[in-house]
């Protein structure tokens, strides 16, 4: 009686029943063995050169450190697995040639979002649009990041100032700190829409404080007071890392600029409006900002100078006459 399952051919094709199961042959089932040994392998060396790493940093709260690593391990360990697949399934150079064309032409019809952000994944490591830890905004989300894949950025989320609470989508936290969502963007995101990076090259900002006070108050007064709490609580020039300055200027087209705190006076209908503007660390300008402001109060109270506002006072009211007509009666 002639057997139900047969190896029948030059390949040993599985045959059941008469029917030949096409692909399904003693030298593919080889492949398929060779290739799972093959992931097997590279996994446990991926471990071992991570493990390895992680013990040669020294320090295991360096975060970019451990990133920098892991992403090299990620990118080497895809390139191996890449070529040993080619290597073991694609012996002949014509079947190659035909399998990559198909490949890329699937590719670029069915996952031309996922492709395009691949592309965006290389060229962010590539093109230093950002890092992990830097606070950037990225797909109209701000906030620092916290995870880079092949396809996803990953941004821990953070509020925005009461200037732009309108900007979509609604922030219930009216300062740059942490709202709690963890949102993803695609990477692609790169390649149409700006990104705004607040510590990458220069982790410094200019901030401003506005400050309205009566014309008849003593503006010079209250302009010191503004930049005597400017010089105690902004960051100092001296902290300022003349190789960052430098560096910035020779990568980029940037003109000497002025770090030290300087106030504006700006003229309205109602008050005059000085704005004091002083470079602070992107990191924690609403704490800073809070501290200012208590102590601008306390230093504006001592000195007699008061702020400014909209209010009105009714000082007078017009006389009212009412007259009472008696109805008619029966």
């Amino acid at each position: 009686m002639q057997s139900v399952v047969q190896l029948v051919g030059p390949d040993r094709t599985v045959q059941i029943f008469d029917v030949r199961l096409v692909g399904v042959n003693a030298r593919n089932a080889e492949r398929v063995l060779f290739t799972l040994v093959v992931l097997l392998l590279l996994w446990a060396i991926a471990r071992a050169v991570r493990w390895l790493a992680l013990r040669l940093l020294g320090d295991p709260k360096d975060v970019r450190a451990r990133f920098v690593m892991g992403q090299t391990v990620q990118i080497v360990t895809g390139l191996l697995l890449i070529l040993a697949l080619v290597s073991i399934w694609f012996s002949n150079p014509t079947r190659l040639a035909n399998a990559i064309a198909f490949a890329v032409a699937g590719l670029a019809i069915a996952l031309q979002r996922v492709v395009t952000a691949v592309a965006g994944y290389f060229v962010i490591l590539r093109g230093g649009l950002f890092d992990l830890g830097d606070r950037i905004t990225l797909g109209g989300v701000r906030g620092d990041v916290i995870g880079l894949g092949w396809v996803r950025t990953t941004i821990m989320e953070m509020g925005q100032p009461p200037a732009v609470q309108q900007a979509s989508p609604a922030m219930w936290v009216e300062g740059r700190q942490y709202t709690g969502r963890i949102v993803t963007i695609t990477n692609d995101k790169v390649f149409s829409e700006p990104v705004y990076n607040y510590t990458h090259e220069f982790p410094y900002l200019w901030e401003e404080m506005h400050l309205p006070i009566a014309y008849e108050t003593d503006r010079r007064a209250a302009e010191r007071i503004l930049l005597d709490v400017a010089a105690r609580h902004a960051t100092p020039l001296s902290h300022l890392s003349e190789g960052e300055v430098r560096e910035m200027q020779r990568r980029y087209f940037i003109a000497a600029v002025d770090f030290e705190p300087r106030v504006f006076v700006r003229l309205t209908s109602n008050w005059l409006e000085l704005a004091l503007r002083f470079v602070c660390r992107a990191h924690g300008v609403r704490a800073l900002k809070d501290r200012m402001s208590r102590e601008i109060l306390d230093r504006l109270d001592e000195a007699g100078i008061g702020v400014a506002s909209g209010t009105y006072a009714v000082v007078a009211m017009p006389q009212l006459r009412v007259k009472l007509e008696q109805a008619g009666g029966d």
